[in-house]
């Protein structure tokens, strides 16, 4: 193969999994979730119970696909879901476990993302694009390709690498490249492995505690340090790529992360960082943070003449008939927290955090 990208995925499906596992759980996260493709892209009013089209562009070994159709599946609608990648071996895996979950909603597709409008396949009401864009020789040309596949009213839920979570990464992937760059791919497996281990305490991917993926498995290892092509962003140069592509984003996850009253309380800092724009206030809190190692964004065209201002695809609590919808917490859990402490925890990368609730 010509791609060093392909051939990365081919001999090393993306992430590692066993269609096995599906009859235990069923992997979910963001983007994609469909109550958060529901919060951000549709203002909590989406019925997908109604014809519902979505793309997993990338979709490797299927997570996005799997846990899009499956909760498709759930709500009884018409929805389907558009698998496409370049990679056969990924694509076998996501099958298998579609299969196992005895799902028949999803379309798959073994091509690369320029080919997309000659797939005939239509527009799509959500687009994945979790980990895509960054292999791409041309990234803000895959990004314009995924807008320009977008149904009226539609939108997208992308993931791209942060810069300053990933600190120490590159130049270790330099290095290896120097030392190895010659050999077959599964002994520089071998050999990445034995530098992680000789790396001085003093090596800032050894003092990085974020980066874990690859203690994993070899698929995770090579998607970490091996990557034929990769690369990560800071959020001006993130926003700089949505600008570029006529995109506007509707929601940072998660959005505590992105404001700076989260990390700083005193108040004459304070008071000058909330003079910002939102777009300054976030990139002040990625500075603050240090640890964000990916960012996940919901996005919008901004001349979607049949969709809401970008401002208005989000739900919002203050509606007088918002029910609030727990994703990912359980309600009995939650209580029992609040009855003790009227704080909410949580844990952003290692960064324990505290929210006073009103009464």
């Amino acid at each position: 193969m010509t791609d060093p990208v392909q051939a990365q995925y081919e001999a090393y499906p993306y992430p590692a999994r066993d269609p096995a596992d599906e009859a235990e759980r069923l992997i979910t996260g963001s983007p994609s979730h469909l109550d958060e493709v529901n919060h951000y892209l549709f203002a909590g009013r989406r019925d997908f119970a109604r014809p519902f089209r979505a793309l997993a562009a990338g979709g490797g070994t299927g997570d996005a696909a799997i846990m899009m159709a499956q909760q498709l599946a759930e709500r009884g609608g018409a929805g389907e879901v558009v698998y496409l990648d370049s990679s056969r071996a990924a694509r076998d895996i996501a099958e298998a476990r579609a299969a196992a979950r005895g799902l028949s909603n999803i379309a798959f597709h073994t091509a690369d993302l320029e080919t997309l409008p000659g797939l005939g396949r239509g527009a799509f009401d959500s687009i994945d694009c979790c980990g895509v864009l960054h292999p791409l020789a041309v990234p803000a040309a895959g990004l314009a390709r995924l807008a320009e596949a977008l149904a009226p009213g539609g939108g997208l839920g992308v993931m791209l690498y942060g810069t300053y979570g990933r600190t120490g990464l590159y130049p270790v992937q330099a290095l290896l490249r120097e030392i190895a760059g010659d050999l077959p791919l599964a002994e520089r497996v071998g050999l990445a492995r034995r530098l992680l281990g000789a790396l001085p305490a003093t090596n800032w991917l050894k003092r990085n505690p974020f980066l874990g993926d690859h203690q994993r498995s070899d698929a995770e290892l090579v998607d970490l340090l091996l990557h034929a092509r990769d690369r990560a962003y800071a959020l001006p140069e993130l926003f700089a790529l949505f600008d570029g592509a006529g995109l506007a984003e509707t929601g940072l996850i998660e959005p505590a992360r992105y404001e700076p009253a989260t990390y700083v309380k005193d108040p004459a800092l304070l008071e000058r960082l909330a003079a910002l724009s939102w777009r300054s206030r976030a990139a002040c809190a990625e500075t603050l943070a240090g640890n964000m190692k990916r960012h996940i964004a919901y996005l919008v065209r901004r001349d979607d003449s049949a969709g809401d201002p970008p401002e208005a695809r989000v739900a919002r609590p203050a509606s007088p008939d918002a029910v609030p919808l727990l994703h990912g917490i359980e309600a009995l859990d939650l209580a029992k927290t609040l009855s003790r402490e009227l704080v909410l925890t949580n844990d952003f990368d290692g960064l324990k955090l505290r929210f006073p609730v009103p009464r």
